[in-house]
């Protein structure tokens, strides 16, 4: 019984000695955030000692702080020492080149204070109040929260486009033939959106063939994903965060504000994550203007009525970025099989969760057929002359020639026609089409690190 008693003693000791601890390290922890916090204040005094704390208790969880303090600060007394510092502790010296520092960072094991994301809150909620919602307590995340980068804009400070005014094919009179458009078609509703508008806003919120949906467009990766926005039963209301991952646009729900990765469809930062929650992803054509209402002339096409002021000419968004393979945001990885921003068909199914695919649209220019598999899902690609690409399932059929329009042909000289939702024989089967999308190599591989490719 004695030993029993000392054993519990020497228990509740050790535990209250350890809960000390953690509670001198909170402290400790809460009072470097409001020291960094402090060096956006304009009290020099204030600065000289909360120098003078950082500098005596440097360890490297403040490397993330550091960064994003000389990121935000504009006060090159600031900004010099806070630098020097970092470059001591770290041993790098990348000046203020952040893609370079990031990418050096998130090359390390993760390693922050346990309220970081309260100091992100802090921090953020300084460029807009809405920003401390994303961050306030969420210490569980799917990601990094060092790789949570703000993009510079304010919460829908790129407004989507919420209901938009559609117009029919005929009524339009601002798109010329070769203006690259996004096809879609839901249950027989075939819309057009324009990348001429869509790069101004990245994003619609709309009713589609009596779905609620949601397309999401991250100019920075060249990804346009179209998502169903009701996960049993709930309607989730999405908006632009305001805020990166990889160089990929995190969306964010009105109700929760939640953060959601823009390429897995689900959330990953707040009260929805772990909740089970994933959006069903639909496909998107790239393609052309002319070739889009040739195939569909009863289409219907965004108005330039936006309630928006914008330059919605051609090629006008977002033209010096396109223009390089240069990223303005990057991601941890360099990878050389293709340019960052070459063009790839992204494909991932439902039932492969675990594998992905990324298909070179140049590869797919010279090969109007092609067929693969991904998991246990055989499908077939079909290339257009606009280089818009359709994916379907093949179930064991084998294709080798496509008209380039509505008819594709089997091995056996069977001939099938196309849709924009099958392919059927004259026979009546059926074969149901794949989702997908296209996006930059770079952005695609940031987000599937495992993912397979052809080129």
């Amino acid at each position: 019984m004695i030993k029993v008693f000392k054993a519990l003693l020497l228990f509740t000791f050790f535990t209250f000695c350890s809960q000390a601890n953690v509670s001198k390290n909170d402290e400790k922890d809460d009072e470097a955030i409001r020291h960094f916090l402090n060096l956006f204040e304009k009290d020099r005094d204030l600065h000289v000692a909360s120098f003078k704390f950082i500098s005596e208790n440097w360890k490297e969880e403040y490397t993330p702080i550091a960064l994003e303090v000389i990121y935000l600060q504009q006060d090159t007394k600031i900004i010099v020492p806070l630098l020097q510092l970092l470059e001591e502790h770290t041993k790098q010296n990348f000046v203020y080149d952040f893609n370079e520092w990031y990418e050096w960072l998130w090359n390390q094991d993760e390693k922050i204070l346990a309220k970081y994301a309260d100091f992100k809150a802090e921090l953020y909620k300084r460029i807009d109040p809405k920003f401390e919602q994303y961050f306030k307590g969420r210490y569980m995340s799917d990601i990094r929260l060092d790789e949570i980068r703000w993009g510079g804009v304010f919460q829908d400070g790129i407004p989507p486009l919420r209901d938009p005014e559609m117009i029919t094919a005929n009524e339009q009179d601002y798109l010329d033939d070769d203006n690259i458009v996004f096809g879609i078609s839901v249950n027989g509703d075939v819309r057009a959106y324009p990348k001429r508008i869509l790069a101004w806003h990245e994003m619609f919120v709309d009713e589609v063939g009596g779905i609620p949906v949601a397309g999401v467009y991250c100019t920075l990766c060249g990804t346009v994903v179209l998502y169903k926005t009701t996960h049993k039963g709930k309607n989730y209301e999405m908006g632009t965060s305001g805020f990166l991952y990889r160089s990929n646009k995190l969306m964010y729900d009105k109700a929760t504000q939640s953060l959601w990765n823009t390429l897995w469809g689900t959330p990953v930062l707040g009260p929805l994550k772990d909740k089970g929650i994933e959006f069903e992803h639909l496909s998107v054509v790239t393609t052309t203007w002319g070739e889009w209402k040739e195939r569909h002339p009863e289409t219907k096409v965004l108005s330039l009525a936006t309630n928006h002021r914008r330059n919605y000419g051609e090629g006008v968004a977002y033209q010096e970025y396109f223009a390089t393979d240069q990223l303005m945001f990057n991601t941890p990885f360099n990878d050389g099989r293709l340019k960052n921003k070459q063009e790839v068909l992204a494909l991932r199914f439902k039932e492969a969760p675990d594998e992905q695919l990324a298909i070179s649209t140049r590869f797919l220019d010279k090969h109007e057929v092609y067929q693969n598999q991904l998991g246990k899902v055989s499908f077939v690609v079909l290339t257009d002359q606009s280089g818009g690409n359709r994916v379907y399932e093949t179930n064991g059929q084998e294709f080798k020639k496509y008209d380039g329009k509505y008819t594709i042909e089997d091995k056996n000289g069977n001939q099938w026609k196309l849709s924009e939702d099958e392919i059927v024989s004259a026979d009546g089967t059926s074969l149901k089409r794949l989702p997908y999308h296209r996006s930059f190599w770079f952005g695609w591989l940031a987000a599937f690190p495992d993912t397979k490719l052809i080129k």
